[in-house]
């Protein structure tokens, strides 16, 4: 905060702060009483634009609001849920359905093809990028499944039953079911493919194990 002043004194022509440190992980929430505080530091008025856990149009318009910034930026928030956007411009929450997170992730597929070709190499190419983004939306659990509105994005979900099939398998936290999932749209993978995600970091608010769960499960 005590940098504020000096920034717009060098000339800065905006200021963006994401509220949590790099050594906090994802494990706790951004603080933007923090924020709240450094933007209130300014002595001009340099936008000021706040980053940190936005998941849903009320978490924005709340920061907006009451946290003294003139915009948001979203990051994992729109790799969770690219739809964000549009939940913001309407200012509602949008139970979308299997369907329509299908198509765009079909979508996604064909603008990678499109990039990088849909010979092998581009195939692959673009399923990899698929599997990494795919790994970011499993950990969004649809609203109408819910019983509290907003959700958080560090809470950590349970496995469900969606209301289909293909809402189960999207909801899926196995890497097999991504592969199958980019199956459906780019074909068998090669003979041997394996997949981890390069963004293995904890996500989640920590917890006790479930009552009779052996540790680590």
């Amino acid at each position: 905060h005590k940098l504020v002043p000096q920034l717009e004194e060098w000339g800065a022509s905006a200021l963006t702060l994401h509220g949590r440190t790099a050594r906090q992980r994802y494990t706790k929430l951004a603080d933007w009483d923090y924020m709240s505080e450094c933007a209130g530091r300014r002595n001009r008025t340099t936008p000021f634009i706040g980053c940190g856990d936005v998941l849903s149009y009320t978490e924005a318009e709340e920061h907006l609001q009451s946290h003294g910034v003139d915009s948001i930026m979203v990051g994992r928030g729109a790799l969770m849920k690219p739809w964000l956007f549009t939940e913001m411009a309407e200012r509602r929450d949008w139970d979308i359905s299997a369907n329509e997170r299908f198509d765009l992730i079909r979508d996604f597929t064909n603008y990678g093809l499109e990039h990088w070709g849909a010979d092998a190499r581009g195939v692959e190419t673009t399923r990899r990028f698929l599997l990494e983004w795919l790994s970011f939306t499993t950990r969004y659990v649809p609203l109408g499944l819910l019983e509290q509105l907003p959700p958080k994005i560090n809470w950590r979900p349970t496995p469900y039953i969606g209301r289909s099939d293909l809402e189960t398998k999207l909801g899926s936290a196995n890497a097999q079911d991504w592969i199958e999932i980019t199956e459906m749209l780019l074909g068998k993978v090669p003979e041997g493919f394996t997949f981890v995600p390069k963004h293995k970091s904890a996500s989640y608010e920590s917890r006790a194990p479930a009552a009779g769960a052996a540790p680590g499960a």
